[in-house]
């Protein structure tokens, strides 16, 4: 019997929860939690720079609409220790142009970019002076140039993903000695000012 937990299936967010979420710092919490898991109000406050008020505030905006929860295991009476409901989120960027549906995906998306960006750059500063070599000469830096079809371009993310979730279901929630935070960063795409050749079968 495969004991190994499953993948937890990528959520879908309804407008409601992606109005909820769509505030710079909400995203900004929700990512920290992902990233260096766990942590309470007054520890996300420091981290932000914002007062306890606001940070409990906009943990509770998250928590009513899902993407939140406390961490029972950690908590007390005086302070609660917050994690991120496990699972992804899929944010549908197909709305209207200058509707409110498309400003709050826009949002939402725009500062996941701001905080990978932020964390990829620190990498690239910091990394060769402050990481173990163990840990810098495990990392990649690599860019693939190719002309592909949309379904050949499917083909690939979906063999890419596979290999990610075999990955989640082994270590999403170890916290063995020597392990530290890791963020995978994949971006395939199409190049957009460049040009399709008509005629193909994706056509």
């Amino acid at each position: 019997m495969d004991d190994r937990p499953t993948v937890t299936p990528n959520r879908s967010i309804d407008m409601t929860s992606l109005k909820g979420l769509a505030h710079p710092l909400r995203v900004r919490i929700l990512d920290a939690l992902s990233t260096y898991g766990p942590n309470t109000s007054s520890g996300l406050a420091e981290r932000f720079g914002e007062s306890s008020g606001s940070m409990s505030y906009h943990l509770r905006q998250l928590e009513k609409h899902g993407f939140v929860q406390e961490d029972a295991s950690r908590g007390s009476s005086r302070e609660r220790w917050w994690e991120r409901v496990p699972g992804g989120i899929e944010v549908d960027s197909v709305y209207p142009p200058r509707s409110a549906e498309r400003a709050a995906s826009d949002l939402v998306q725009r500062e996941w970019q701001v905080t990978r960006d932020a964390l990829f750059n620190d990498f690239l500063m910091q990394g060769a002076d402050q990481l173990e070599p163990r840990w810098y000469e495990a990392s990649t830096i690599d860019t693939v140039n190719l002309r592909l079809t949309s379904s050949q371009l499917a083909d690939f993310v979906a063999e890419l993903q596979a290999v990610a979730d075999r990955y989640i279901q082994r270590y999403r929630n170890q916290r063995a000695p020597g392990t530290r935070p890791v963020q995978l960063q994949l971006n395939a795409f199409p190049v957009m000012d460049a040009e399709e050749i008509p005629g193909g079968e994706d056509s």
